[in-house]
């Protein structure tokens, strides 16, 4: 069977942007079955990007297992596995046969790094990051200054007017730093954050010890109860290094490895 028109350029397209998905082969067809050994299809976590393996219960069912392979986390992710199913017994269809599906997940990722604020820590941050197995999301309200960080295949830029809104968006195991234009476009994320009850892996604020004793403070006359006020960083990385933003990154991304090890350890 020929490859679909345009499914080549698609993956070529998926990969280049980063996007997770998986590309599914169905490598044999055994009696009576919805379609070729050799039909292939992409799938993202919206649904079938492009291809088929068939229509109906069979590709309904594989669409499904490929986007399960897609939440995978940790040590136990698969990115290749081949499936046997019988369509009567497995798929639930009336008529015999069978089909073998190769899956492959493609740019999938279970590190999460969100960054608030594209300032010159921010942009030197996600340039040392840049070289890490991890999906970088930065939001800012500034175009202008997202468009200073140099676009990277797992980096996606969002310039949003309002960034806490997007904090009810975000993954729950992502790594959020916050690093806006100061204290007070911080406190808004963090508040944000703390009244959607959202618990992250890693939440921290650049800044020093007066910083925290400020947003701790605030976010207390917000009305956030104080076990929640303790519930993020701030001074955050490493100490070691100057004040310099590429030294201040580097410190700042390896406490995000130590503490991205610290919770792969928790999660096996």
């Amino acid at each position: 069977m020929s490859t679909p028109h345009g499914f080549v350029e698609r993956l070529a397209e998926l990969a280049r942007t980063g996007t997770p998905f998986v590309s599914v082969t169905m490598v044999e067809a055994v009696g009576s079955t919805p379609q070729d050994a050799g039909s292939k299809m992409l799938v993202t976590a919206a649904g079938v990007s492009s291809g088929t393996v068939g229509g109906g219960k069979v590709e309904h069912q594989a669409i499904q297992y490929a986007q399960q392979l897609l939440t995978q986390t940790g040590s136990d992710a698969i990115a290749n596995v081949l499936v046997e199913w019988n369509l009567q017994r497995d798929v639930g269809m009336t008529c015999g046969g069978a089909v073998k599906l190769f899956f492959e997940t493609y740019n999938l990722c279970d590190w999460n790094v969100v960054v608030f604020g594209a300032g010159h820590v921010a942009n030197a941050l996600i340039r040392c990051m840049g070289s890490l197995d991890c999906r970088i999301t930065c939001i800012d309200p500034r175009q202008e200054w997202l468009d200073k960080i140099d676009d990277q295949k797992q980096l996606e830029k969002i310039c949003e007017p309002e960034p806490k809104t997007r904090a009810a968006q975000l993954p729950e195991d992502a790594f959020v730093v916050c690093m806006t234009m100061g204290h007070a476009t911080d406190r808004p994320i963090l508040e944000e954050i703390f009244r959607s009850k959202r618990q992250f892996p890693y939440l921290g604020v650049i800044g020093s010890k007066a910083k925290r004793a400020v947003l701790q403070r605030e976010l207390k006359a917000a009305g956030i109860d104080k076990e929640q006020t303790n519930a993020f960083r701030c001074p955050i990385g490493l100490s070691l290094g100057s004040n310099q933003p590429g030294e201040i990154a580097i410190s700042i991304a390896a406490e995000l490895v130590q503490e991205r090890d610290r919770w792969r350890s928790q999660q096996s």
